[in-house]
């Protein structure tokens, strides 16, 4: 029943909250390189935010499933409510009329639209599962988990180099 449980998920959790926090501070890095260009434009700021939430998720995903003797509903709620935080959150600041001109809108789908919403949604039916014993359970999250961070690497590429051209 590894699925439902998260002791059988430590080893997953302690892996995504090293890349997630290592991630984050590469990010941080390009932010303050660019700062002032990634100011001048809400455009850039909302990508900037949007990328940070990609990467603060998964961490936060990794720190729930580490909590020792957590119960399997109330790991399931916590995760049920980090998602809808996090695709609300995500929708504000990945409206499809805030893209760049620049930006491409396959360019806009594949780095943003949906990292973003495979994030929300296996954050959601991953804590779905986990309290109803059903869905696949935490099998979810990896899927969730690796397009937030294509999604934010992604995005991390346009603020540190794309910005300069």
């Amino acid at each position: 029943m590894g699925a439902y449980q998260a002791e059988a998920w430590a080893d997953f959790g302690v892996a995504v909250a090293g890349a997630g926090a290592a991630l984050a501070g590469l990010v941080f890095v390009a932010l303050s390189i660019n700062l002032e260009r990634i100011l001048a434009g809400y455009r850039l700021t909302a990508r900037a935010g949007h990328t940070l939430m990609l990467l603060a998720a998964p961490l936060v995903i990794a720190l729930l499933l580490l909590i020792p003797g957590q119960s399997e509903s109330a790991l399931g709620t916590e995760l049920v409510v980090l998602g809808a935080v996090t695709g609300a959150w995500l929708a504000v600041l990945n409206r499809p009329w805030l893209r760049s001109p620049e930006q491409p809108l396959l360019s806009w789908i594949t780095n943003s639209a949906i990292p973003a919403g495979l994030l929300s949604v296996a954050t959601v039916v991953g804590g779905l599962g986990t309290i109803t014993g059903t869905l696949g359970g935490l099998y979810w999250l990896p899927a969730g988990v690796i397009a937030a961070f294509v999604g934010a690497l992604l995005n991390a590429w346009v603020l540190l180099v794309e910005i300069l051209r």
